[in-house]
């Protein structure tokens, strides 16, 4: 592999860090972390194959399938478990291997690469996940108007509309659509449906929608022990869907076994929030990853830093009480990492934050909140009132 990614925001990392943490240690991690991507042996390549890949599942006594230093980069495959709705278009032989030797499937749908352990990792530590750079496997992805979609009741079928991909333009087109009667219901991890057994209609209306790579799931081994459905969220990650966790994007992530164990999954090219009919415009995907450890930086819950945003999240099976989980989770970001009084805190996020419903459909609902970052840059004082 001649590729190597570099950083672009170095300056808006290191304020990122310094923004929560002292100065001069975060300064010293992001030497030794930049110390590390110099070193070419720091280069690990994880595809996926069924060696390396789980499906629907997560389960903290699964076995690491590579082990990597912290501030290792990490080039890893990931597979939609929707490549069947097209597989003419969606499967090349990679594909075809996992979906045809992974039996031990469920109860969730998803297909996951992993896990990576990440050396001197252990509970309590924070593990730190920097989306370098994303492409897709194939030029083609799929989304399922599913019997989970939020709005099945109404139209009482399942429908997958098959999207061309171009990565030049940054747009993803419908090519077609077609209902799915392979089943009663599109409930079976890895279906696959023959393009003969499909009537492929043409799309009457043409619209342009902008690609969105990320995954839909990123985490770390859960604090259950025994499988644990790969279907909603949790503390550990796991099927959050939001869109924003892309290129250019970190993610960190409580660790609660040694190791971490870090997995990827459910690649998506682009989708709302809400992810509304089910799933989103589903996709395998090939991404560059700097996974590091920080023992100075708890956290609870998944938090997400973009390049203008720290991003909180909540889940749960009541959308009124994923917001309270997510205003909770923001709260004590601003408490603990910014140290403000929660008085304070409470009345700049009723002003400056913004709540989002990130997903419907993953049986526990999901909520972020959105801190921009420059409100804490220095401003001329106002006229004092």
């Amino acid at each position: 592999m001649t590729e190597h990614p570099h950083d672009s925001d170095q300056d808006s990392s290191a304020y990122a860090m310094e923004f929560c943490r002292d100065p001069e240690v975060a300064k010293l991690d992001i030497l030794a972390i930049a110390e590390t991507v110099r070193d070419a042996g720091n280069l690990h390549v994880l595809k996926a194959t069924p060696n390396t890949c789980f499906w629907g599942f997560f389960d903290q006594s699964l076995p690491p399938v590579l082990t990597i230093n912290s501030g290792d980069i990490v080039y890893v495959e990931a597979l939609t478990h929707q490549a069947g709705g097209a597989p003419d278009l969606m499967m090349d032989q990679g594909v075809r291997d996992v979906y045809e030797q992974v039996s031990d499937r469920g109860p969730g749908l998803h297909i996951m690469t992993g896990p990576i352990a990440v050396k001197d990792a252990e509970p309590g530590d924070t593990l730190v996940v920097r989306i370098l750079k994303t492409t897709p496997r194939l030029p083609y992805g799929a989304n399922i108007a599913a019997h989970w979609g939020y709005l099945y009741n109404s139209f009482r079928k399942e429908r997958i509309t098959v999207y061309k991909l171009d990565t030049a333009s940054g747009l993803a087109q419908p090519a077609f659509a077609y209902d799915f009667k392979e089943r009663p219901l599109y409930n079976q991890p890895g279906l696959i449906v023959p393009p003969e057994a499909t009537h492929r209609e043409p799309i009457k209306t043409h619209v342009a929608i902008p690609l969105r790579p990320h995954f839909g799931i990123m985490g770390v081994a859960p604090p259950q022990k025994g499988r644990v459905n790969s279907v909603p969220p949790g503390p550990f990650g796991g099927n959050i869907d939001n869109w924003r966790m892309g290129a250019g994007a970190t993610v960190y992530y409580p660790v609660f076994t040694p190791g971490a164990n870090f997995f990827v999954g459910d690649p998506h090219m682009g989708q709302g929030d809400g992810e509304i009919s089910g799933t989103a415009i589903e996709a395998s995907m090939n991404a560059w990853l700097q996974i590091s450890l920080l023992k100075d930086f708890p956290i609870g819950s998944p938090l997400l830093e973009t390049q203008s945003h720290w991003i909180t999240h909540g889940f749960h099976d009541d959308l009124n009480q994923a917001v309270l989980q997510c205003a909770d989770q923001m709260l004590d970001f601003l408490q603990t990492k910014r140290k403000m009084s929660a008085d304070e805190a409470y009345a700049l996020m009723s002003v400056a934050v913004d709540f989002g419903i990130t997903q419907v459909v993953n049986q526990r609902r999901g909520c972020h909140a959105a801190l921009p970052k420059q409100l804490f840059l220095p401003t001329p004082d106002l006229p004092e009132v």
